[in-house]
């Protein structure tokens, strides 16, 4: 452009000159004759040298486009408004296996597995019509008939000035790529198999630096552990956090921000409320903090159901006792010290029995050790039978038993042991054609919130001895808060 401006400037110059010169030497009309003739010549020279410029820019493009096509690693394939070929790049028999000169002329669709109507075919129609690029995955077929996939870019140029609108296809193989992708799908279906089918819930947990917990993952045994599908607690985790039993959420809590500060692996036994009643969980995973301060944990959620069952049935067996089914000394002492504690919290008094059975040793002597054993469960049956099932009784040694009434104040706690003495003396037991009848003699006491069970055992023995004294078959008191009654 600056080599056309300099040679019309220098051309504007010299015919100045020239202009000047034949006026004053020829006049004026013939100097404008030359002059005529003198510009008709400079416009046809600039325009030769014009068209000279664009046929060098021409050539120059067309040489950057040759090496452009020689070194694009596919297939460039330009193509009539009907798919037939015109021209391809010079990597093409290599790329599609196809000479040049055999697909030259033909409908390019000869490479779709479908040449009438494959896949080809709809997407030359579509560049054609729309104006507008398509862009998928084509199944092809190389010159040898193997099966190949290209991800392939359908481009529709500029209308030609006849209306024709030429197409130009680039063609990338990715077989192999493809290949990868179903094997590792295929891969992925089977562990998505296999994750289904375990008795587990596997789930990958995130913290975010708000201490906010939420799901990233959720596998599908959750649908049958606890009636959430994995979707739904994926989209608001509160409707599974929510589902743990209220006196465990704390628990949780703790667990969850120490295996979050410390990265120590979280472990922790919980209950989850579920439609049909409650449900042990056992979870487990390992956390990991990425550099923007969340956290992360891969674990997982077991059903314990089964194994709290057991233990609660081995926890019975160890707190039994075999005769009687009544706890023992070591289970009373267990449970009574969690009673207490809970009173105490609650400023209660609690009251506390030691039970007897009158003239025992003399039963066993006469009737034998078998007789005294069916005297012991008959006992036993009676006072669960009029206790409540939230007191605790239990067998402390040979024909001696302990009871502690649960929210019991001290009018109560007579109502019920008289209940229960009335109860032992209309036991009638058939042993070996002999009617045995036998009675209890009971020591009462009152533990004062913040009280020791040791100390209240003792006071209540040394009620019971009193009871004994003063001739069995009767309630006796020790402490300020209970006064003796005798048998009605």
């Amino acid at each position: 452009m600056r080599r056309r401006w300099a040679f019309g400037a220098m051309a504007a110059l010299a015919l100045a000159l020239m202009v000047g010169g034949a006026g004053a030497l020829l006049g004026v009309w013939p100097a404008l004759g030359l002059v005529g003739l003198v510009l008709a010549v400079s416009l046809v020279v600039i325009q030769r040298l014009e068209a000279r410029a664009r046929d060098r820019r021409r050539s120059a493009e067309e040489r950057l486009a040759d090496r452009l096509l020689a070194g694009f690693p596919g297939a460039v394939i330009l193509v009539d408004d009907a798919g037939v070929v015109e021209q391809l790049n010079p990597d093409f028999e290599h790329h599609a296996g196809y000479p040049p000169g055999q697909l030259l002329g033909r409908r390019v669709t000869t490479l779709d597995v479908k040449p009438l109507h494959g896949d080809m075919h709809h997407a030359l129609n579509f560049a054609a019509a729309r104006g507008q690029p398509w862009q998928g995955v084509l199944a092809c077929r190389r010159a040898d008939g193997e099966r190949c996939y290209q991800d392939t870019v359908v481009l529709p140029l500029l209308e030609e000035p006849d209306g024709r609108r030429r197409l130009l296809l680039v063609q990338r193989d990715v077989t192999r790529m493809r290949q990868r992708y179903l094997h590792d799908q295929m891969l992925l279906e089977q562990l998505q198999g296999t994750v289904s089918r375990l008795p587990a819930v596997i789930f990958q947990a995130r913290q975010d630096t708000s201490g906010r917990i939420g799901f990233l993952y959720l596998s599908e045994e959750l649908q049958r552990l606890c009636g959430l599908s994995p979707e739904a607690v994926l989209d608001d985790a509160d409707r599974l956090l929510k589902r743990v039993h209220p006196e465990d959420r704390d628990r949780l809590t703790a667990s969850i921000a120490q295996s979050a500060v410390s990265l120590e692996p979280w472990w922790l036994e919980y209950r989850l409320l579920v439609p049909d009643g409650v449900r042990w969980l056992e979870g487990r995973a390992v956390p990991r903090r990425r550099r923007d301060g969340q956290t992360f944990w891969d674990g997982l959620l077991i059903d314990i159901g089964e194994r709290k069952q057991a233990e609660q049935r081995v926890q019975q067996l160890v707190g039994t006792d075999m005769l009687t089914g009544a706890l023992n000394r070591r289970a009373f002492f267990e449970q009574g010290e969690a009673v207490l504690a809970l009173a105490e919290r609650h400023g209660r008094r609690v009251p506390l029995a030691m039970l007897d059975l009158d003239h025992f040793k003399h039963l066993n002597d006469t009737h034998g050790h078998a007789a005294g054993d069916l005297a012991l469960q008959a006992f036993a049956m009676s006072c669960r039978d009029s206790l409540r099932p939230y007191d605790l009784f239990a067998r402390i040694g040979g024909e001696e038993f302990a009871v502690i009434l649960v929210d019991s104040d001290p009018d109560q706690a007579w109502e019920i042991l008289e209940r229960l003495r009335l109860a032992v003396e209309a036991i009638e037991l058939e042993v070996d054609g002999v009617m045995l009848r036998f009675t209890v003699s009971l020591g009462l006491t009152i533990l004062e919130p913040g009280g020791s069970l040791d100390g209240a055992l003792s006071r209540a023995d040394r009620a019971l001895y009193r009871a004994k004294r003063e001739g069995r078959n009767r309630i006796s008191a020790q402490g300020p808060s209970v006064t003796s009654r005798g048998a009605s």
